[in-house]
């Protein structure tokens, strides 16, 4: 039992740990929030396409889908999703745009800042096709998703789904992968200078994009008067979405590591990208804020644990 333990704290604290000299770098203003914008920057659009592209166009791919992968995955983000709006109405009273705010926060992970460098971490090369694949349909399926939801009241138009559209081809984590994927499908690989360029790029991914987590949490803190919303997605974050996960892939087979991915990466905190939403629509900008920093500090223990259930260390 305490081998195990240590086991575990050798994978969680390590990440975490750095997730803290971000935070404390950015307390005692040795980084300025210019250098927090272009570092998450580099590690948002340079460092972690550079290690996608990399582990994809060097690995080997699925033949077939696999569909019991996606469906344990989005079925239980959709749940949490589904709890936290019905939350959101009947327990706080608020507005039906918030409530999608609420459920995007309870529904999408820190897939790039925290996911990346724990899962690599617990499963190694192993896990990493899965969780590349895993990335590159959890951003559109749970964007478009809330985008629509947000948008539905006024009519889903024509210029918002251009925007959406545009906003996707152009994302730089997306575009990795598919060259990634792409690379692999036509046997094109980096070699000799320019795969030692990318090697170093990809090598800076996990530390740079766990100080820059550290840097953003100081920047958007907590929120005093949301606390208990952010609590409740905190929760449903944490525990309600990766439970749901797990429980389905004991139904659906699987590869055992592929259904570790899947728990690991419902059992992330709440991405920025939920307040990055509340922010373009002016609402909800509290609970999402409070709930991407609640549920990192939580998840040092959380993960913790869903790493127990999984029997990884």
């Amino acid at each position: 039992m305490l081998s195990t333990l240590s086991d575990i704290a050798v994978i969680v604290l390590p990440v975490f740990g750095m997730v803290a000299v971000g935070y404390l770098a950015a307390k005692v203003k040795l980084v300025s929030e210019r250098a927090s914008d272009g570092l998450a920057e580099f590690v948002f659009s340079l460092a972690v396409p550079a290690l996608i592209f990399k582990t994809l166009s060097e690995s080997s791919l699925p033949e077939a889908q696999p569909w019991g992968y996606w469906i344990s995955y989005f079925a239980g983000a959709f749940f949490a999703f589904g709890l936290a709006m019905l939350a959101a109405r009947k327990v706080f009273g608020r507005s039906p745009q918030e409530a999608v705010i609420h459920g995007f926060a309870a529904g999408q992970a820190n897939t790039v800042f925290v996911g990346v460098p724990l899962i690599l971490k617990a499963y190694g090369p192993e896990g990493a096709v899965p969780l590349f694949l895993l990335i590159a349909i959890h951003l559109p399926v749970m964007l478009v998703a809330a985008t629509v939801l947000m948008e539905g009241s006024a009519g889903f138009s024509r210029a918002t789904a251009m925007k959406l559209v545009k906003a996707l081809a152009l994302n730089p984590i997306l575009i990795g992968i598919y060259a990634g994927a792409l690379g692999r499908v036509l046997g094109i690989q980096a070699t000799g200078i320019p795969k030692q360029m990318v090697d170093l790029i990809a090598a800076a991914a996990t530390p740079c994009a766990l100080i820059s987590l550290g840097l953003s949490l100081k920047r958007y803190g907590m929120s005093g008067g949301d606390l208990a919303p952010s609590a409740l997605i905190s929760g449903l974050k944490l525990l309600v979405h990766p439970a749901a996960v797990y429980a389905l892939t004991l139904l659906f087979p699987m590869p055992a590591v592929w259904a570790g991915v899947a728990v690991l990466f419902a059992a992330m905190p709440s991405g920025i990208n939920g307040y990055l939403l509340a922010q373009r629509y002016g609402i909800g900008v509290g609970a999402s804020t409070s709930a991407v920093s609640m549920s990192t500090g939580l998840a040092v223990f959380t993960v913790a644990l869903w790493l127990y259930v999984l029997g990884v260390g």
